[in-house]
C-alpha cells in the first residue's frame, strides 16, 4: 500500500494498558480509550458483561474475557478475533469505565523485541551535526539501519522517567512506533503494512553525552539508550488513519513548545523500514520498530536537554499526548567500572 495508506475497516480503537490494584498486588489491564469521553474501559470486565448480556453464564464469560483480554500483547496476536471482541466489549462500556484521570496508565505494549531505526534527513543532519560533530555517514544512505533496545525500562504516560547520574545531556526523541500484527518474513514493502497493527508515539530516550562515548565501543548504543523507552499513551488502529504522511508532531517542556514537526521528508518510507527489518528475520505480534526521529523532534537538534523536575510532552496528531515527568533526583549506579590500562600505542 503506498504512502503506508490502509482502508477503513471499521469503528477506530485506541488501546492501553493500565495498573490496577488486584488481591495479589498490581494488575495490568488492557482498556480501550476514549479521550472524547474522558474515559477508559476496563476490557476484560466489559466484555465479560457482554456476554453475560448475550446469555453466557458467569463464570464463562469471564473465562473467556480473560484468555481473550489477559495480555494486549497476545491479543495483538488472534488477530481479527480480537478487535472484534474489543468492539463488543464496548457494548457494556458504561458499566466498566473509569475517568480518563485516574487511569494508571502503563507503556502501551510490551513488545517481544524492540527496535528503532533512522529514517528522517532532517534529524538526521542535525543529529550528526550537533551530536557526532560530523557528516551523516554513507551507510545511513545505504539501508534502513536500526538497533534493537531493551525491554525491561518501558514507560507509560505520566510515569516518571529516572535521570541517571552518568550523564549532563537527558535527551528525548518523538517518533511513531510501528507495532506489529501479524507474523511476517521477508515481505516486500508493498506488503509490509498489512503487518502493522497500529501506531502509537515511540519515545526513544538518550543520553547524548554517554552516547558519544559508547559509540566507539562498535557494539551500539547501551545505557544510552536502555535506561528507559516511552511508548504511548496507546495504540491507535490504522482503520482512524487515512495516511501516517503529514501527521503533525509537537515538543513542549514545562508547557513551553519546544518545537513543532512533521511526518514527511523520509530517507526510507515507514514501508521500507517494516519491510527492511522482515529480511532474513520475522516479525512478531506485538513487535515495536521505531521510525526514526522526526526533525527537530529531539533536544539535541535544538542543543537544549532536559533536568530534573521537567515535564516534558510529546504529541502527534491522531494519537495523543505522551507525558513524562523527569525524577527530581538524579539515580546513582549500584556499580561503575575503573577504566583499565591500553595495552597499545596511542595513535
Amino acid at each position: 500500500m503506498d504512502e503506508a495508506e490502509q482502508p477503513k475497516e471499521g469503528p477506530p480503537m485506541k488501546l492501553g494498558r493500565i495498573a490496577v490494584s488486584g488481591p495479589d498486588g498490581e494488575e495490568i489491564r488492557v482498556v480501550a480509550a476514549e479521550p472524547e469521553h474522558d474515559r477508559v474501559i476496563d476490557l476484560k470486565k466489559a466484555y465479560a458483561l457482554a456476554l453475560q448480556k448475550g446469555g453466557a453464564t458467569v463464570e464463562g464469560s469471564r473465562h473467556l474475557a480473560h484468555a481473550t483480554f489477559r495480555d494486549l500483547t497476545q491479543g495483538v496476536s488472534s488477530g481479527d478475533f480480537f478487535l472484534e471482541a474489543a468492539h463488543k466489549a464496548l457494548d457494556a462500556a458504561d458499566d466498566a469505565s473509569l475517568p480518563l484521570g485516574d487511569a494508571d496508565f502503563r507503556a502501551a505494549i510490551k513488545p517481544p523485541v524492540l527496535r528503532d531505526s533512522l529514517t528522517f534527513n532532517g534529524h538526521i543532519k542535525n543529529f550528526f551535526g550537533n551530536v557526532m560533530k560530523s557528516k551523516p555517514t554513507r551507510a545511513v544512505y545505504e539501508r534502513p539501519g536500526f538497533f534493537k533496545g531493551s525491554t525491561a525500562t518501558l514507560y507509560g504516560t505520566n510515569e516518571t522517567i529516572p535521570y541517571p547520574s552518568i550523564t549532563e545531556k537527558l535527551d528525548y526523541e518523538l517518533e511513531i512506533g510501528y507495532v506489529i500484527g501479524k507474523p511476517g518474513r521477508n515481505l516486500a514493502p508493498e506488503e509490509a503494512f498489512d503487518h502493522v497493527f497500529g501506531i502509537t508515539i515511540f519515545n526513544d530516550w538518550s543520553l547524548r553525552d554517554v552516547q558519544v562515548l559508547e559509540n566507539p565501543i562498535g557494539m551500539g548504543a547501551q545505557h544510552s539508550k536502555d535506561f528507559a523507552y516511552g511508548i504511548g499513551p496507546w495504540i491507535v488502529t490504522l482503520d482512524e488513519i487515512d495516511s501516517i504522511i503529514g501527521l503533525t508532531g509537537q515538543v513542549r517542556v514545562n508547557g513551553e513548545i519546544w518545537s513543532d514537526t512533521k511526518v514527511e521528508d523520509f530517507i526510507w518510507t515507514p514501508e521500507e523500514t517494516v519491510s527492511y527489518v522482515s529480511q532474513f528475520d520475522g516479525l512478531q505480534p506485538g513487535d515495536l520498530i521505531g521510525s526514526g526521529t522526526m526533525a527537530f523532534g529531539a533536544g539535541a537538534e535544538l542543543q537544549k536537554f532536559l533536568q530534573p523536575g521537567d515535564v516534558l510532552e510529546l504529541e502527534l496528531e491522531k494519537v495523543g499526548v505522551l507525558r513524562s515527568p523527569i525524577a527530581t533526583e538524579k539515580e546513582e549506579p549500584g556499580w561503575w567500572p575503573t577504566p583499565q590500562p591500553f595495552p597499545f600505542e596511542e595513535d
